[in-house]
């Protein structure tokens, strides 16, 4: 079964959505992102996928107290990134709550330090960020491109370690025109046994159906929720 990963992203402490990755194209959905955990949780979901933008943008954690404040008065898994560069960030995420961190561009820019982290804390709980533009890795909230081939970035970390890889198309984030299939596609055949977790462009449930027909591991849904294509009540009949 599929795993459905709801998405909150912050800005200033409040829940929003961006398109593209353009901090320009900003929407502000709640100023209060514990309710919307809240309501994830009621509606039987046991996943977050919590993403601080402003730490992205900082290249440090900033939003680790909305973390603290989701993870004592929720239950679900939260897996944290954006900003998580130091040993420092990856302390104060975990103490804070978070069962599992992504590191986008600490794994392009500190190979070191994102293999350390894997050796320390192990593969279940390192996600590798690889986030792609023209299948090219793109990080610091996707500000910056890089020549680095995705399938190549992804292959190369799951021989040290790496177990589970969230994967957005930068082209498609926030569109709401379907996911890239074809990414997850070559991923899967690149790195069999990796758990992808696809994320943007999901547009409404059949997208959803799709990947899990493609036993893609999980998939982190944001915008198609706040802009009511897909409702809570319609994710329960992939809750296990």
């Amino acid at each position: 079964m599929i795993q459905i990963i709801p998405a909150i992203d912050m800005i200033e402490g409040k829940c929003v959505r961006l398109t593209q990755g353009d901090y320009g194209k900003k929407i502000i959905y709640n100023e209060n992102p514990l309710e919307v955990a809240l309501e994830f949780q009621d509606s039987g979901l046991t996943r977050l996928h919590l993403v601080d933008l402003d730490g992205a943008k900082a290249k440090k954690v900033i939003n680790w107290k909305v973390l603290e404040k989701i993870a004592s008065q929720t239950s679900l898994h939260i897996d944290f990134g954006g900003g998580v560069q130091s040993e420092e960030d990856i302390r104060i995420v975990f103490e804070s709550g978070a069962k599992q961190i992504t590191g986008g561009s600490v794994a392009v820019k500190q190979p070191d330090l994102f293999k350390s982290w894997l050796d320390s804390y192990g593969g279940e709980k390192i996600i590798l960020g690889a986030d792609a533009k023209n299948e090219k890795v793109a990080v610091s909230g996707w500000e910056e491109g890089t020549e680095l081939w995705v399938y190549d970035f992804v292959e190369e970390y799951v021989d040290k370690g790496v177990k589970y890889t969230i994967s957005t198309d930068v082209a498609k984030d926030g569109l709401l025109q379907g996911p890239s299939f074809d990414l997850y596609k070559n991923l899967q055949d690149k790195c069999p046994d990796l758990n992808i977790i696809a994320s943007g462009g999901i547009s409404g449930l059949a997208d959803v159906e799709k990947l899990a027909e493609m036993n893609i591991y999980g998939v982190i849904i944001g915008k198609a929720i706040y802009e009511n294509r897909i409702s809570l009540v319609d994710l329960q009949r992939f809750i296990a």
